[in-house]
């Protein structure tokens, strides 16, 4: 997806990681991610770079649908969709 795609998505539920260093933003993701159903979509707000490696495989690996991170000016926004 685009950036411009990624930014008109209504998330289902957001997670602010805003300085969390890894791996607490992947944990605190896997756990957001145990409250959302099939096809619900993840908002994390973090600051920490490693995440931007992180997240993707970790959604590879798991089955889930990684969309995206938008890079704002001091955070990113991560996007991931539930399987």
């Amino acid at each position: 997806m685009s950036e411009t795609d990624l930014k008109e998505i209504k998330a289902d539920s957001s997670l602010d990681a805003r300085g969390l260093g890894c791996p607490m933003p992947l944990l605190k993701a896997k756990k957001a991610f145990e409250a959302l159903d099939s096809g619900q979509v993840l908002e994390i707000v973090g600051t920490d770079p490693g995440s931007k490696n992180d997240f993707p495989n970790w959604a590879e690996r798991t089955g889930n649908t990684y969309l995206g991170v938008v890079e704002e000016s001091d955070f990113y926004k991560f996007y991931m969709k539930k399987k």
